[in-house]
């Protein structure tokens, strides 16, 4: 998958995610949906650990930066280092928002907002279908 002139190095067919991911996971990492709010499995999961990707395994979050936004969906104010996560803008529905997406297979996590707690004042907005998590 080439996006907004990235390379991303896992290179996988439609079916090879087909198969991979469940309908849900498929749905949101590869076509960029959302899931509902409230609805997730890590919304309200706070165990110490690592959230990878769904999709092909790269850490991404630390469960020390996760944080209870309220907003529905599991929210980090850090990724896990740089170059994990690739932003691009998003147009979609009429909004000016950044979505975020696994800077090794591109993957749709969710956005990112400028709302987020201390050090950081941001607040990754991330789809739990998107995450694995491994507990530490």
């Amino acid at each position: 998958m080439k996006m907004d002139g990235k390379n991303f190095p896992v290179q996988w067919s439609d079916g090879q995610w087909k198969s991979k991911l469940n309908e849900e996971q498929y749905r949101v990492l590869r076509q960029h949906g959302t899931e509902r709010p409230f609805t997730g499995r890590y919304d309200m999961h706070f165990e110490k650990g690592v959230y990878s990707c769904a999709g092909c395994g790269e850490v991404l979050f630390r469960s020390g930066s996760k944080f209870d936004s309220g907003c529905g969906w599991p929210a980090f104010y850090q990724k896990a280092e740089d170059g994990k996560i690739v932003e691009r803008t998003d147009s979609s529905f009429g909004m000016i928002r950044t979505e975020v997406l696994c800077g090794n297979c591109g993957g749709h996590l969710g956005h990112l907002f400028p709302d987020g707690p201390r050090p950081t004042g941001m607040r990754y907005c991330i789809n739990s279908a998107a995450l694995d998590f491994k507990e530490e």
